[in-house]
């Protein structure tokens, strides 16, 4: 059951979902920048979807809040998660370089090391858009290891959203420092619509189990 915010609010220019595309892609800015420094990647994309989460409950999806949390981020285990990304990707590009040097069994290698690339970039992804990843990296991507597992239709739609930014970024490359806001939100929402938490989408979701209809009392004979 949904419960429509549709109306503007007095002196509003635009409505509530042109407000939060707006602060999606100011949001993508300031996780492309965090990111700029390769190991920061899984942090800022945690951050920006924990942002956009709490545009459920009705939190502020500004920089000011971004900033705050990313500032509670100073931790090994962020640090180490980035180098573990960053040497995942290096590893991969070796792997798909030594398939094109055109070694005995090269097209069967490169199909193994391209799909378990994809796994690991789905479980990856999901781990950023699950809660626990801003505290404890290994429960978020265990999680999320189980999520894509008992969700294919969302790890597919997390692959989907992947490609269309990286088509987006190499069509138009300024259009890379906007590309992380719509992932993070997609990895909302994906991570939303299968724990079943709300969605956010600037329509301001109502739990069915939260509004449950009660029986109708049975009148005696």
């Amino acid at each position: 059951m949904r419960e429509t915010r549709d109306r503007r609010e007095a002196g509003e220019i635009f409505g509530p979902r042109m407000t939060l595309f707006a602060d999606v892609l100011s949001v993508g800015v300031l996780t492309a920048v965090v990111g700029l420094a390769l190991v920061t990647v899984p942090a800022a994309l945690s951050t920006a979807c924990a942002v956009l989460r709490g545009a459920g409950r009705d939190e502020p999806v500004t920089a000011g809040r971004y900033l705050a949390l990313l500032r509670k981020r100073a931790r090994a285990g962020d640090l180490a998660a980035g180098a573990a990304a960053v040497g995942g990707v290096l590893l991969l590009g070796a792997d798909l370089a030594l398939a094109r040097a055109g070694l005995p069994g090269a097209p069967l290698f490169a199909v193994v090391a391209g799909a378990i690339g994809a796994c690991a970039v789905v479980v990856g992804l999901r781990a950023c858009g699950r809660p626990e990843s801003l505290t404890d990296w290994p429960a978020a991507v265990r999680g999320a290891a189980g999520d894509a597992v008992r969700d294919a239709g969302g790890s597919a739609l997390v692959l989907l959203a992947l490609a269309a930014a990286a088509v987006c970024a190499w069509m138009l490359p300024p259009l890379a420092f906007l590309a992380p806001g719509p992932l993070a939100l997609a990895l909302t929402a994906t991570y939303v619509r299968h724990s079943g938490g709300g969605v956010e989408t600037g329509v301001r979701t109502i739990r069915a189990r939260d509004h449950v209809p009660h029986p109708a009392p049975q009148e005696n004979p």
